[in-house]
Parts: structure tokens; C-alpha cells; sequence
């Protein structure tokens, strides 16, 4: 595997193993709809978390920087997607989590609730 799909991994297993230790239901991970993909679904009560892991090996730039507008769109529709499917009913927020990899044993995790909300039109 290369090693930035090799990162990547590693951060998203990171953001699910913290989701659920603090409690949250993760409903997909890595879930698609047309050209966009959501690294996390989950459920904290009764909000729907919508959520990108961006993971960086480096301090070059922060991760979230990376989230960008276009990005942002794109999480959109593939979360109106989502929530056309399940029929859903109850708050959502989007949320980005910035990974630092330190190395395989030292990750810092920094959550970033209600990170966007560009909107579902």
C-alpha cells in the first residue's frame, strides 16, 4: 500500500477508535455517493456527525486546511445523499478531524465539531 493511503488508514481508524470511545454510534465508514466520499457516519444522540479525517505525517500545513470549499460542496451532497437514503429527521453537523501522525505511536487527534455548514442547497 503507499504510504499516503498507508496515512490515511491510520487516521481514519484513529477518528472511529475516539468516536467510539467517547460514545458516538459509527453508522458507514468510507461511505460514497457519486464523485464523494464520507471518511465517517456517525450518531451522537441524536445528531447525525457527518465527518472528513484528514491526516498528515508532517507540520507543513495543517490537515483541515485541506477541507477545502470545493470539498466542503462535495461532503454536501453526498450527506443530502445520505440523509435522503435513511430518511432522515434529526440535527446533523459536520465535523473534521485533523490527525497528526506522529508515528504509529504517538497520534494526536484534534476534533473539529461544526467545522462547516455550507448549506444543502
Amino acid at each position: 500500500m503507499a504510504k499516503h493511503l498507508e496515512t490515511g488508514v491510520l487516521g481514519e481508524a484513529a477518528a472511529v477508535q475516539y468516536l467510539r470511545d467517547a460514545g458516538y454510534e459509527i453508522l458507514e465508514t468510507n461511505w460514497r455517493h457519486s464523485r464523494a466520499e464520507i471518511d465517517i457516519i456517525a450518531k451522537e444522540g441524536e445528531i447525525l456527525i457527518f465527518a472528513e479525517v484528514k491526516t498528515r505525517r508532517s507540520d507543513f500545513s495543517p490537515p483541515q486546511a485541506s477541507v477545502t470549499v470545493k470539498k466542503q460542496k462535495l461532503l454536501t451532497r453526498a450527506a443530502r445523499g445520505y440523509m435522503e437514503m435513511v430518511n432522515h429527521n434529526w440535527l446533523f453537523r459536520f465535523d473534521v478531524f485533523a490527525i497528526h501522525l506522529v508515528n504509529e505511536n504517538d497520534i494526536r487527534i484534534e476534533h473539529l465539531k461544526d467545522a462547516f455548514f455550507p448549506g444543502l442547497s
